[in-house]
C-alpha cells in the first residue's frame, strides 16, 4: 500500500490543501465547542527532534492527544541515531512501531531518507531548506481572516530562509505572488527553494516597496537555528529590513501582519508592529495545532467522507 507523506509543501496538490482546509475549520469548531473527536484512538505518533520547539511540538503532541491518540518524544540525542546509526535503519525499525512519524532536524536529505525506507507517513517538522507546516497554518490563517488567497501578495521581510522557500512553493500552487526582500547575499536561491519558475515571485531590493500593496506581511528571526555563529553580522546586515510602523504604513490599511515565532522585538519585527491591530500572529500561531490535526487524519485515515469524520469512538 503506497504511503504519502508531507516533507515539502509542494507534495499535495491545491485540491488536496483545500480538502485539508475544509476538515481544518470543522475540527477548529469542534475543539472550540469542546466536542470530543477521537478519530486517531490506538494511533501513536514518533515525534524525533534535532532542533529546539515550542510551538511544533506542542502542536503535534497537543493535536495527537485530542484525536485520542498517543505522541512519543524523541530527542536524536537520547537515541542511536545520535551514536551514529544509519537513518535508514532507524527508519525501518521506528515505523514498526508507531503508526506515524514526525521528523524536526536540520538537513532535508535526513527527512527524505527516512521517509524513502518508513512503512508510515512521515510529516517534516522543519528543516533548513523547508517549513511545510508552518506555511499549511499560515495561509489556513489567512483565508479564515481575510478570504481566498489566490491572486493575492505576500511580502517577505528578512532572510530567504526555510520558511520564506515554502512561501515560493506555496505561491505556485495556490496561485499568488510572493514579493521578496532580503539583503544582498541572502537572496532566494532558486533551485534550493524547489521551485518550477519563477513566475510567482519578485525579489525588492527596498522592502518598502516590497510591501506596498501588499495583502501579507510576514517575516521570520533574523538568525535561524544552526546559524548562530552569524548573529552580530547579520544584526548589522539586516538593519533595514525590520518590519515597523514606518513600512506597515506603506502597505494597505487592511493588510495583516504574520510572524511564525519566536519573535525578538526590536530586531526583525517592531513590538508597536507584532502587538498591534494588524498582527495576526496568535491566531496564526493556534492555527498549527488545527491545521496539523487536519493532515494527521489526512494521512492516516486518507479522505474522510461524512464532515463529522470516523466515529469519536472506533474511528471507523
Amino acid at each position: 500500500m503506497q504511503v504519502n507523506h508531507f516533507l515539502q509543501f509542494n507534495d499535495f496538490s491545491r485540491e488536496e490543501f483545500e480538502y485539508l482546509f475544509e476538515r481544518t475549520r470543522w475540527i477548529k469548531h469542534e475543539f472550540k465547542q469542546y466536542r470530543r473527536y477521537w478519530p486517531l484512538v490506538d494511533r501513536t505518533m514518533a515525534m524525533i527532534f534535532d532542533k529546539h520547539s515550542t510551538r511544533t511540538r506542542l502542536s503535534f503532541e497537543a493535536g495527537m492527544h485530542q484525536l485520542g491518540g498517543a505522541a512519543i518524544y524523541l530527542s536524536m540525542r537520547d537515541t542511536q541515531l545520535g551514536r551514529g546509526e544509519p537513518v535508514e535503519d532507524a527508519a525501518r525499525v521506528i515505523s514498526r512501531m508507531v503508526d506515524i512519524v514526525m521528523i524536526r532536524t536540520h538537513e532535508h536529505d535526513i527527512v527524505r531518507r527516512f521517509a524513502a525506507h518508513s512503512r508510515v507517513p512521515v510529516i517534516n517538522g522543519l528543516t533548513d531548506e523547508y517549513h511545510p507546516c508552518q506555511i499549511m497554518g499560515d495561509i489556513f490563517t489567512f483565508i479564515e481572516h481575510s478570504g481566498s488567497i489566490s491572486g493575492k501578495t505576500v511580502a517577505w521581510i528578512g532572510d530567504s530562509n526555510n520558511v520564506c522557500n515554502t512561501w515560493l512553493q506555496a505561491a505556485e500552487i495556490f496561485d499568488f505572488n510572493v514579493h521578496v526582500s532580503t539583503p544582498p547575499g541572502y537572496e532566494v536561491e532558486p533551485e534550493r527553494a524547489g521551485l518550477y519558475g519563477t513566475d510567482h515571485y519578485e525579489e525588492f531590493a527596498d522592502p518598502h516597496d516590497a510591501v506596498r500593496d501588499a495583502d501579507l506581511v510576514t517575516t521570520d528571526v533574523w538568525t535561524s537555528m544552526g546559524f548562530e555563529a552569524e548573529t552580530e553580522e547579520r544584526k548589522k546586515d539586516f538593519a533595514d529590513f525590520r518590519v515597523d510602523s514606518e513600512m506597515m504604513a506603506c502597505a494597505r490599511k487592511s493588510t495583516v501582519f504574520m510572524h511564525c515565532l519566536p519573535a525578538h522585538r526590536g530586531e526583525e519585527v517592531e513590538a508597536a508592529v507584532i502587538d498591534g491591530p494588524q498582527s495576526i500572529v496568535w491566531e496564526e500561531a493556534e492555527n498549527r495545532l488545527h491545521t496539523q490535526k487536519a493532515l494527521m487524519e489526512y494521512l492516516l485515515l486518507g479522505r474522510v467522507d461524512d464532515p463529522a469524520g470516523p466515529s469519536p469512538v472506533t474511528g471507523n
